[in-house]
């Protein structure tokens, strides 16, 4: 139940992010001509606020998706360890089938000396 409140409040937390990163007007490059509009019309603070904004959601983001790993019920993880048993079973597979192969026989040099 904790992990589906998570991952919702990630996703509205996320969502709030990308749109006030897309509010933030540029430091510099081509569109910082763009953002001379808002100081003319008297917004100059909100700068500072979005970008308070942004650094709170970010750490937002990340102490939920901390809380969603912690709070993961055992059937979401019982996963890893059927591809862990999976893996398992065919490594031995594979060295069962290389220990099978026969081997081809040399004949000693000291057996065919004593014979001539």
């Amino acid at each position: 139940m904790l992990y589906s409140i998570c991952i919702g409040l990630i996703l509205v937390a996320s969502i709030l992010l990308i749109l006030v990163v897309l509010v933030q007007s540029p430091k510099s490059g081509m569109a910082a001509n763009f953002g001379a509009a808002n100081q003319v019309m008297g917004v100059r603070d909100s700068a500072n606020a979005l970008e308070k904004m942004t650094w709170w959601l970010a750490g937002i983001i990340v102490v939920l998706s901390l809380v969603a790993t912690v709070s993961m019920e055992s059937e979401m993880t019982s996963g890893s360890n059927a591809i862990q048993q999976d893996a398992n079973a065919l490594i031995e597979k594979i060295n069962t089938e290389a220990a099978a192969m026969p081997q081809a026989e040399i004949p000693a040099e000291a057996e065919t000396a004593v014979e001539e």
